[in-house]
């Protein structure tokens, strides 16, 4: 009802702005209502591998349409929106920078495109799937998106997952009742809250797991002594599949679904509406002073004729200084560029230089064991630290960009002398996965190897001593002994250096494959900050440019609606004053309209 009252706001503003001939404003007004009607609001659901969260998903719409099991894993980001029917796609998006190819699937076959059983590593390329269901949940413009949990958060992707935040409205971190939270849990946690502070924790599988009680109050006492306020919700997927199935209440209250349900109604697209409603009341305000302005213009020369010139000359000079914000000579505008340009040579330097101290710990820690031994919990650990290291690139980056949007709002305030709404910020896809850390031929040199090496060896020792000594008289005797004791000892030798040689090839190729690992998070996780500082640049100046071309067009009306005032006679004067002081009170309940929208949200 709030949206709808909104919406009905900004057509009332609109038809305004046609009646005074202003098809700026109107365009302006058309995007706001585009966004009322289509505010998607965009929850992800992630967490580590196999924890429940295409079951979550599932249960929460009451539909299978991500793959579950327990041998399939999901490979790409599955959104779940509304629809009037059921309808499934693929989306691929060209490296290019081309144009989105959709291909449209029957539902029933969309666990083969977007798990690891049918689509290993994501060989298809598909960016996301995208599932239309009519549900009530998802009327409101809720759309859920099943993350790929192979490799879990301390994976490369969860550092991919973490570009998506970005333009998340809300993330729901999954975790079952099996054991208390994990260190890259409680990371992704305080990390995804610095960029998209709407997060909730729901612990599942607590139909399989009795203590689930004691491990939801272990997880709360983490998440305080962590410094993370996101509520904990326990479910039981299972139970809910079992209360859609026979229509009981009882047990989709046990399920505790209802609880989530509830927050993602309440708090998610509440909050999400009420941003909505804020945006709206912004941009109606902003148009409504711009109408205004060439009113009040007019109706001061009408009123007082013999200070026209004098208004004239101001305005003009005001229109002057609105033209001027439009130059690339602006103050914001050269502010903006180079702080773009700085900015993303600062976030690159420091990705780099994070990964990189990685990189050297990881290959010290390989110099100094052997990888067969410890590659599982180096790879682990190797895992953990890259994730860490480009999530908190990415946060500081996104932290700068918001630092800078505020920079440019305040110059423009300051040389445009007007009020600003807040302003849009980068969004982001699904994003892509980045490939999982491989692992290295590991394998030691068999019984059978080892063997032949060392009869390879004893065979040139023994050589080497028999022919020298069955050479020199009296000598000849020993020479057998020598040959057996040469066999040996270089047998031994040779043993021993093929061993070497196998771990100085397990080491090089432990090292090679985590360098290229951290290139390819890098290359993915840098192409992502820099396209949230391209979104964000474009963002700004597009914003800023539109709103100075506004105030230049409403300072050039003013110019000529005071001009025009002089030539007025007394009689024409009166009755215009009349008709714009009519006009002025019916913009300005229009404003009240919108400031009440503002202060109601």
């Amino acid at each position: 009802m709030a949206v709808a009252a909104a919406i009905e706001l900004v057509d009332v503003a609109r038809k305004a702005t046609q009646a005074y001939g202003r098809p700026d404003l109107t365009a302006k007004l058309a995007r706001t209502r585009e966004r009322l009607t289509d505010a998607a609001v965009r929850v992800l659901v992630v967490g580590e591998f196999k924890q429940g969260k295409s079951l979550l998903v599932n249960s929460l719409v009451s539909a299978s349409v991500c793959p579950v099991d327990d041998d399939v894993a999901t490979s790409v980001p599955t959104m779940v929106r509304h629809s009037a029917e059921p309808t499934a796609a693929l989306v691929r998006e060209p490296a290019d920078g081309g144009e989105v190819e959709r291909t449209a699937i029957p539902i029933a076959q969309l666990a083969r495109h977007v798990s690891e059983a049918g689509n290993p590593g994501n060989q298809e390329r598909i960016s996301y799937a995208e599932v239309g269901l009519p549900r009530a949940l998802l009327a409101g413009g809720l759309v859920l998106v099943d993350t790929p949990g192979v490799g879990g958060l301390g994976s490369a992707h969860g550092a991919a997952t973490m570009a998506a935040i970005a333009g998340a409205d809300a993330v729901v971190l999954v975790s079952d009742a099996a054991q208390e939270y994990t260190k890259p849990e409680l990371d992704f946690l305080a990390t995804a809250m610095q960029v998209c502070p709407n997060v909730v924790a729901v612990l599942t599988k607590t139909d399989l797991y009795p203590a689930w009680r004691r491990i939801a109050d272990l997880d709360r006492a983490h998440l305080a002594a962590a410094g993370v306020e996101a509520e904990l919700i326990p479910v039981s997927s299972t139970v809910r599949q079992l209360a859609l199935r026979t229509k009981s209440k009882a047990l989709n209250a046990e399920s505790g679904y209802p609880v989530l349900v509830e927050y993602l109604r309440d708090k998610v697209l509440g909050q999400a509406e009420q941003l909505a409603r804020r945006s709206t009341g912004h941009d109606i305000f902003a148009v409504c002073e711009q109408l205004s302005t060439t009113m009040r213009a007019e109706l001061a020369a009408q009123e007082n004729p013999e200070k026209a010139h004098e208004l004239v000359a101001q305005l003009e000079k005001a229109r002057g200084a609105a033209t001027r914000l439009k130059e690339r000579t602006a103050r914001w505008q050269v502010t903006l560029n180079d702080a773009v340009a700085d900015l993303s040579a600062d976030v690159d330097h420091d990705l780099r230089d994070r990964l990189r101290k990685v990189l050297r710990e990881a290959e010290t820690l390989v110099d100094d064991a052997d990888p067969a031994d410890v590659w599982d919990q180096l790879a682990k650990w190797v895992q953990h630290q890259v994730t860490c290291a480009a999530s908190a690139n990415f946060v500081w980056a996104s932290e700068r960009a918001a630092a800078l949007a505020r920079r440019v709002a305040s110059l423009f305030a300051e040389d445009g002398q007007v009020a600003l709404p807040e302003l849009p910020m980068a969004e982001t896809g699904p994003g892509p996965r980045v490939a999982a850390l491989e692992r290295p031929d590991l394998a030691r040199p068999g019984l059978g190897e080892k063997a032949l090496s060392g009869l390879r060896g004893g065979y040139g020792g023994g050589l080497m001593f028999f022919m020298p000594l069955s050479l020199i008289p009296g000598l000849a005797i020993a020479a057998p002994f020598a040959a057996i004791g040469g066999a040996l000892l270089l047998g031994t030798k040779q043993v021993r250096d093929e061993k070497q040689r196998a771990l100085q090839r397990r080491k090089s190729e432990a090292k090679m494959l985590v360098r290229k690992h951290i290139d390819e998070v890098q290359f993915q996780v840098g192409k992502d900050s820099r396209d949230m500082l391209r979104c964000t640049h474009r963002t700004l100046r597009d914003h800023f440019t539109a709103l100075a071309e506004e105030m230049q067009t409403s300072m050039v009306e003013s110019v000529a609606a005071a001009q025009s005032a002089v030539k007025s006679t007394q009689a024409e004067r009166g009755t215009r004053i009349g008709d714009l002081k009519a006009e002025l009170d019916r913009v300005a309940h229009l404003a009240d309209r919108a400031r009440t929208l503002v202060e109601g949200s």
